[in-house]
């Protein structure tokens, strides 16, 4: 078995044992995980005691860590053998986290994963300055890399993180909607981090451009289809099973891949309650029930999921010149793990 520079034997015999491709991810990485663990809870330290608590109260709340995984796993991919991955990736979960603390006052939300949201909590000012907080913690971090490369690839992705959320709203409530606009939505608000993650650990390794452009194609496709499969999970039974809110986005009016083949497959009366309950946010009991029941009809939920699996394609094939090692084996795991998961 080829093993990636860096890695300890245990670390790999771990991995092997697991039969979740996440685990295995951090199994392969244990030690530069705890490491980045150590820094996001020292560097989000504050002598403003309601920051570190804030933001530590959705830091460790349950998220998979998938985006600095992803940095970590790129740089050792490569060889890399230096420390500056762990202040990068430590960077990549600031800006995740800025952006689901702002996300969840701009959609109202009241739970993020199954806890009370942090503006829930604490009202949504609070979480809007932490997020800030976050945001500029990231930015210190990039620059003690000393890596300008790094600085315009993670600033970059920042921006274009901002402009998919303002997309996102310009399209919510809107049915006259194209896949077209919806995948740039969900290119800049979600793919666009994960590209960028995984970009900035070829980068730090030293990689030549065709490297760090397949690593970044890579984290793009997977992206891409995270997202979708988010999208599609919010109107699945299993969600209820795991005890989450179903049909958020519908509530919401978000126009996702789910509801855009359903409306291309409906007739008018079905476009009638699309335009009701999503476009005017007209909304009565029974209309959850009667969207899921469209979308099964039309296959909608398999339609999406079949958008999924080809960007999960399109991930596996940025792969292919990566060099042979354990960690190549985990990243094209996590693709499937993304698709298929309940979660």
């Amino acid at each position: 078995m080829a093993v990636a520079t860096g890695l300890k034997q245990e670390q790999v015999v771990a991995a092997a044992a697991s039969d979740n491709a996440l685990e295995r991810l951090h199994a392969l990485l244990t030690e530069d995980l705890r490491q980045v663990n150590a820094l996001i809870i020292s560097r989000m330290e504050s002598p403003v005691p309601l920051i570190p608590q804030l933001a530590g109260y959705l830091i460790a709340s349950g998220g998979k860590r998938l985006r600095p995984l992803l940095t970590l796993a790129a740089a050792r991919l490569f060889g890399y053998q230096g420390d500056a991955h762990l202040l990068i990736a430590t960077a990549v979960e600031f800006i995740h986290t800025a952006t689901l603390l702002h996300d969840d006052v701009v959609d109202e939300s009241d739970l993020r994963r199954g806890r009370e949201s942090a503006n829930s909590v604490w009202g949504n000012q609070a979480s809007v300055l932490v997020g800030d907080f976050l945001f500029s913690r990231s930015f210190e971090l990039m620059v003690e890399t000393h890596s300008l490369e790094v600085l315009r690839i993670l600033s970059r992705a920042s921006a274009v993180i901002a402009e998919g959320e303002v997309l996102q709203l310009i399209t919510s409530n809107d049915t006259a909607t194209v896949e077209a606009d919806y995948l740039r939505v969900i290119e800049g608000k979600t793919a666009e981090l994960f590209a960028a993650a995984c970009e900035v650990g070829a980068v730090i390794a030293g990689c030549d451009k065709q490297a760090c452009a397949a690593m970044r194609d890579y984290g793009m496709a997977l992206g891409m289809a995270f997202q979708i499969v988010d999208d599609v999970l919010d109107y699945s039974a299993v969600q209820a099973q795991l005890g989450k809110t179903v049909g958020d986005d519908f509530r919401a009016g978000k126009i996702t891949m789910p509801i855009l083949i359903a409306i291309a497959k409906g007739n008018e009366e079905e476009r009638a309650f699309w335009n009701r309950t999503l476009e005017r946010q007209e909304q009565e009991e029974g209309d959850l029930d009667h969207a899921i029941a469209l979308l099964r009809q039309h296959d909608a939920l398999d339609g999406a999921m079949d958008r999924a699996r080809e960007w999960g394609e399109r991930a596996i094939a940025a792969l292919e010149h990566a060099p042979e090692s354990v960690l190549k084996q985990a990243l094209a795991d996590v693709i499937a793990f993304c698709i298929e998961r309940d979660y």
